[in-house]
């Protein structure tokens, strides 16, 4: 007979067998900080502009070579619940801002390593918590005063690049001056004055070979395909859009057909054919030049068309046809009928190009404004290409963001000295302990400049009280610089700025992730649930 062994008491004692249960703070507060700390230090070396590149493997093994920490956190599953909290965060940021996700992961890390030290102090994690709230809402208070610049007029090409120019630092750092161009340009494009920007007006088509600096802007939309049939160029069309197959049709139920003789053979496919050449025709008549299609387009559909002169565009994705459709300002169609004039779309030129070796379908439209433009991005690796592409996507969102608000604050650590320099004489205006975690948010900011200057390899104490020394004397603008000439200099001068929605949420999130986070004084895991586990299939993605 087995020896029955008791359980322990106290909550454990009322949980089945396999679950978990963690209390106090040495096994709930400092484990949560500790892997929290983990994960920001992972993201911390791909931090700036010198930052260094993460080599991640997903799921399905597709490989990303990125310093995009939003990336790098998507594609990699992160279990520990506490990490999760700050990933949450981050994930918020990607979605409120669109840019500064390595930043929040870093700074909530950094508040949680500096509330570590006061929980060993004594204090409790309720006073950490109000500590930390008070401060956030004086660095809120603080940051509007540091506002070096502002961006009014979203058309003014200068004042974008500049704007958009550190963005592009930290991701591609020596083609930041081309891309900030670039992508400035690309979004002027679409910028319409009495409606929001919609960042998914700004497409981008990667086509591998030569170089970034042969990426080009495009009015209008670019399609990887080749056209349908033997019309290769019209000027001026009207466009037809279909979201149906243009070919013969069958029956909506099955049906059998009793045929005699040869001729009624012949008057039967006869028939089916002249119905074709009848819809087709008919759509020609309206005036049609272009017809693009969501489903196939069947091979006596393309005899017609070739016959009538119509050009044939096949679209795969439904999504891509909606652009094409806003592209052009027509109307999608569900059955094969005659466009109305307001539902044709209109183009100054549909043409087929080759781009490199690439053939494309240009749907370009000749005046300065339109409904979408596409980022035609050259590479010569497509790891290469897809870090532009999402660097491309952090530009596009910067420039959101600008149009939400203009005012631009101080970047290369800047701010952060100055919200450290001043949340530290503010901490010694409180009484309470709360004096303490003032404090330690106070010092947390100096993480940033730190971070900076250890990925550029320089020594971050020594560019730490220099800059301390700099903020001392009123110089407020003064952040770290990069290049060898001098350790640190005034942004402001040398136009590097960071967008104030990016910081303002940026410190918002990390600091709610990092409140969140010490809330927790106890974890209660239940059983894994059993069942058997899924059957692998290591090459299910192989086009093999």
């Amino acid at each position: 007979m087995a020896l029955h062994v008791p359980k322990a008491p106290g909550f454990q004692s009322m949980l089945k067998d396999g679950a978990r249960f963690y209390s106090g703070v040495d096994e709930v507060a400092l484990k949560n900080i500790e892997a929290c700390r983990e994960l920001a230090d992972t993201t911390k070396s791909a931090y700036g502009p010198n930052g260094m590149n993460k080599m991640v493997i997903n799921h399905i093994e597709k490989l990303f070579v990125t310093n995009d920490a939003a990336t790098m956190m998507r594609e990699v599953e992160v279990q520990h619940p506490a990490a999760k909290l700050v990933l949450m965060a981050s994930d918020m940021q990607e979605k409120e801002v669109g840019d500064g996700t390595n930043f929040v992961l870093i700074f909530a890390g950094q508040l949680l390593q500096n509330a570590a030290e006061l929980l060993s102090m004594g204090l409790s994690p309720v006073e950490i918590i109000d500590g930390y709230n008070l401060a956030l809402a004086r660095a809120q208070e603080i940051l509007p005063k540091l506002v070096c610049a502002e961006v009014k007029d979203l058309h003014n090409r200068d004042l974008v690049k500049k704007a958009l120019k550190s963005c592009f630092s930290s991701k591609q750092l020596g083609n930041e001056e081309f891309l900030s161009e670039l992508v400035g340009d690309a979004c002027m494009r679409t910028l319409k004055d009495n409606q929001t920007f919609n960042v998914d007006n700004v497409r981008v088509c990667k086509i591998l070979g030569s170089g970034i600096q042969s990426s080009t802007v495009m009015q209008g939309m670019v399609l990887k395909r080749e056209v349908e049939g033997t019309v290769w160029k019209v000027q001026k069309p009207k466009i037809a859009l279909f979201s149906c197959p243009i070919d013969i049709s069958s029956t909506e139920t099955k049906g059998t057909v009793l045929i005699k003789n040869a001729e009624e053979l012949k008057s039967f496919s006869r028939g089916e054919e002249d119905l074709l050449e009848k819809q087709v025709k008919a759509i020609c008549d309206s005036g049609v030049k272009v017809v693009v299609c969501g489903g196939k387009i069947g091979e006596m559909a393309l005899h017609f068309l070739n016959k009538y002169e119509i050009m044939g565009v096949r679209v795969l994705s439904k999504f891509d046809l909606r652009r094409v459709a806003k592209t052009v300002n027509g109307t999608v169609l569900a059955k094969i009928v005659p466009p109305s004039p307001e539902e044709m779309g209109y183009c100054d030129s549909v043409s087929i190009d080759e781009v490199g070796d690439v053939p494309v379908i240009l749907f370009k439209q000749d005046k300065e404004e339109g409904a979408i433009s596409t980022v035609v991005v050259r590479g010569s690796t497509d790891n290469i290409m897809d870090d532009i592409e999402r660097s491309i996507d952090d530009g596009v969102n910067n420039f959101k963001g600008l149009t939400k608000e203009g005012r631009l604050l101080p970047g290369a650590g800047a701010t952060e000295m100055e919200l450290a320099k001043q949340l530290s004489s503010i901490s010694e205006t409180y009484p309470g302990l709360e004096q303490y975690a003032i404090k330690k948010f106070a010092e947390a900011f100096e993480v940033i400049p730190k971070t900076l200057a250890e990925n550029s390899g320089r020594k971050s104490t020594e560019i730490l009280s220099q800059l301390y020394a700099a903020h001392q004397e009123g110089k407020i603008n003064y952040g770290f610089n990069i290049e060898e000439t001098s350790d640190i200099i005034d942004v402001n001068e040398n136009g590097i700025y960071d967008l104030y929605l990016t910081k303002y949420w940026g410190i918002t999130y990390a600091t709610k992730a990092a409140v969140s986070v010490l809330y927790v004084d106890k974890i209660i895991m239940a059983k894994p649930a059993g069942g058997p586990k899924p059957k692998e299939n290591k090459d299910w993605d192989n086009d093999d």
